[in-house]
């Protein structure tokens, strides 16, 4: 999967981008050439969507569907890339009236979308009811809103960068990301999740911040910042009455 989202779309965390991608030999690359790129290395499959100049979403399904799904779906533009399995999607399904050929990436897009419009209920307590592994993109075109969310058991590996324009770059090909952002990558963390607009938060621990921690390569240069859970820290979470709680409002402070 490939996800790549201009800089106006996406308030992406400042410590990803190190000062020293500036100076690398290994220059960061622009949007055109990281999806020439993922398609150089998926020839016979993959295909991707632009949305104008803000937005693309690559995919490339899976030769081997009997480990993890790779899937693609869109629904009234809500657009999702997943990877995984989830052992309780049937459950799910019933759970939001869904028809019983929903896929996950169907099913997450359904999620999404109740969330948006008039879940009562926080996002990080609807990621905790997904069991299995995971980790997708949603692309809500209508809304021109990002949602990213990785799997706490860390069988998916998600990984996020900034591209040579400023674009955030999101994948679970760790050489796509290292050899298109330069110095401004790092593992995006598992447990997870985040919005464009609200930034980064653990669904595993939403009353905790996040921290960054500085990165050094194996040659000692400073690189993109991991995240982790601040143990001594805390989020003060918005309350959420009834049906007039908009799930956006997730990771706010009071």
């Amino acid at each position: 999967m490939l996800g790549i989202f201009k800089e106006k779309l996406v308030n992406a965390p400042k410590e990803l981008k190190s000062p020293a991608s500036l100076n690398s030999s290994n220059n960061s690359k622009q949007t055109h050439e990281i999806l020439q790129d993922f398609i150089s290395s998926n020839p016979s499959n993959a295909f991707y969507m632009s949305f104008g100049n803000d937005a693309l979403l690559a995919h490339s399904p899976s030769n081997n569907s009997f480990i993890h799904h790779r899937l693609f779906s869109g629904v009234e533009n809500i657009y999702c890339v997943f990877i995984g399995c989830l052992n309780n999607l049937n459950k799910l399904i019933k759970q939001y009236g869904l028809s019983k050929g929903t896929n996950e990436a169907m099913f997450i897009i359904e999620a999404y979308r109740t969330l948006r419009d008039r879940g009562p209920y926080p996002a990080d307590q609807v990621l905790k009811e997904l069991e299995g592994t995971f980790g997708f993109v949603i692309y809500d075109h209508k809304d021109g809103t990002v949602f990213v969310a990785s799997g706490s058991n860390g069988q998916i590996e998600l990984y996020w960068g900034i591209a040579a324009d400023g674009s955030l770059a999101i994948s679970d090909d760790m050489g796509l990301i290292k050899g298109s952002c330069a110095k401004s990558f790092a593992s995006f963390p598992t447990g997870c999740m985040f919005h464009s607009e609200h930034g980064l938060m653990s669904f595993e621990h939403p009353t905790r911040k996040m921290k960054a921690m500085p990165r050094v390569d194996s040659e000692g240069v400073m690189c993109g910042a991991n995240f982790n859970v601040d143990s001594q820290s805390t989020n003060q979470m918005m309350p959420r009455v009834g049906s007039e709680a908009n799930w956006a409002n997730w990771g706010s402070q009071a």
